[in-house]
């Protein structure tokens, strides 16, 4: 077996090429949890702002009922007709 002259320039490119890819794998695993924890962050933000519109939207919709039965309530003691009798003197 012949032994290659230029074996120290090759064993540093396969060196650089093995230490450029474990960066770039690093780099791409911190890509990808920054992704993850903006995703749930983001989620959580949107579950929070829905919940909010719910929220108020079914406190608006209970005032209108309860502001509802009370006019429908006082409708009903408007149109009762008290019966009166008549005093003699």
């Amino acid at each position: 077996m012949l032994l290659n002259p230029l074996y120290p320039f090759t064993f540093l490119k396969i060196s650089s090429l093995k230490a450029t890819i474990v960066f770039l794998s690093i780099l791409l695993i911190k890509s990808n949890l920054l992704r993850l924890k903006g995703g749930l962050i983001g989620g959580l933000f949107a579950l929070i702002l829905i919940s909010g519109i719910f929220v108020s939207s079914t406190i608006a919709l209970g005032s209108l009922v309860y502001a509802y039965q009370l006019r429908k309530k006082s409708n009903l003691d408007d149109n009762q007709m008290q019966d009166l009798e008549s005093v003699n003197v």
